[in-house]
């Protein structure tokens, strides 16, 4: 059967694509569609909601809620007889050397974050075929969005699932791989965060899934999409963005901005404001959203304070870590008019600063 996946840039209609393929199913077809974050969750429920809401058979589950409810709670026995789960420990890990059902559950029943990936892989091999078997019986097409959030042995689980019967198309955006299922592990490092374009590459090379590009954003003024291109060095090979945004506002592109202009800069554009981390860019007092929690968000506008490995790269156009390539990269589209970044030395950045007019100048 069919196993595709969308490789997609930021502001692409990633998940208004998966919503539309569904309302275009026959009412009868079984789907099931996961993907890791609460928020995501919650927005494709509700657009399936206003645009599927006649298809009874589509299911919406967080990426874990499937691993238990599917693998974990009706195949534990398969490895620990007698045993139930009763509960997910979500911040708890165990014991360094725990073994055997210690390795996976708390002393409550309870199945730790951490090692449900493991698990769930492991009850695949434990129950000879049945948990795949129970899947196929269960769904025709699964449906996999921000797929570049798996991690760890979600890769392998990924592997018996293309073995099936069951349909799948897996959407995400590589170059936003800010997020991890199981950041902790060691497990498929290789392909952790961006490398991730390395496990769907070798796939397709071995022929058991097509991977398409969906390169044309409408979120992004066409200067930021290829600013956003620069991010990661071409030995990555990701295909250039085509942007569809065709509004003038007379404020569009990507700028630098000096520190003594934020305020009026604040003033006459009301920028959403991103940083890394709380502990980031605190001599600004500025009502921030750190990267990794914009993920998803859009806005007209967006001030950026840069970490010191993207002021760097700003300076120097040096290439960037892969996470901290993705986290700009999340930074920076999730602007559709103007990018303005915070930097006093532009070093040899040939983006224009931003300077305020006179009409324009903050008055405190």
């Amino acid at each position: 059967m069919a196993k595709r996946v969308t490789l997609a840039v930021a502001g692409s209609r990633k998940t208004q694509g998966i919503v539309e393929h569904c309302a275009g199913l026959p009412a009868a077809r079984r789907v099931l569609a996961v993907t890791y974050t609460q928020k995501n969750q919650q927005e494709l429920q509700d657009r399936l909601a206003r645009h599927a809401g006649d298809h009874l058979n589509i299911e919406v589950l967080g990426w874990f809620t499937f691993l238990l409810r599917h693998f974990a709670k009706p195949f534990l026995p398969f490895m620990f007889p007698g045993e139930k789960v009763r509960g997910f420990n979500f911040e708890g890990i165990p014991y360094r050397m725990a073994k055997g059902k210690a390795r996976f559950l708390d002393k409550e029943g309870a199945v730790y974050r951490s090692e449900l990936g493991r698990l769930a892989f492991e009850l695949i091999t434990a129950s000879k075929g049945a948990l795949i078997r129970r899947l196929e019986g269960i769904y025709d097409e699964i449906l996999i969005d921000e797929v570049q959030d798996l991690s760890a042995y979600d890769w392998d689980i990924l592997d018996a699932l293309l073995s099936s019967s069951i349909e799948m198309w897996m959407v995400g955006d590589i170059r936003q791989a800010v997020l991890a299922t199981n950041g902790r592990s060691s497990k498929n490092k290789k392909y952790a965060y961006a490398d991730a374009i390395n496990w769907f590459r070798t796939r397709e090379k071995k022929g058991v899934v097509a991977i398409s590009e969906s390169t044309i954003t409408w979120r992004c003024h066409p200067q930021i999409a290829a600013f956003s291109d620069r991010l990661f060095e071409p030995s990555w090979g990701f295909p250039g963005t085509v942007s569809k945004n065709e509004t003038v506002t007379g404020h569009d592109g990507v700028f630098l901005i000096r520190s003594e202009h934020v305020a009026a800069y604040v003033s006459a554009y009301s920028p959403q404001s991103l940083r890394h981390s709380a502990a980031s860019a605190k001599s600004l007092n500025l009502d921030f959203m750190n990267f990794k929690v914009a993920k998803g968000a859009n806005f007209a506008r967006v001030l950026i304070a840069p970490t010191s490995p993207i002021t760097d790269f700003i300076r120097s156009g040096g290439g960037m870590e892969p996470l901290t390539a993705s986290s700009f990269y999340v930074a920076v589209t999730r602007a559709e008019q103007s990018v303005a970044i915070v930097l006093d030395d532009p070093g040899d950045s040939e983006l224009p600063y931003w300077t305020p007019s006179v009409s324009t100048r903050y008055r405190p």
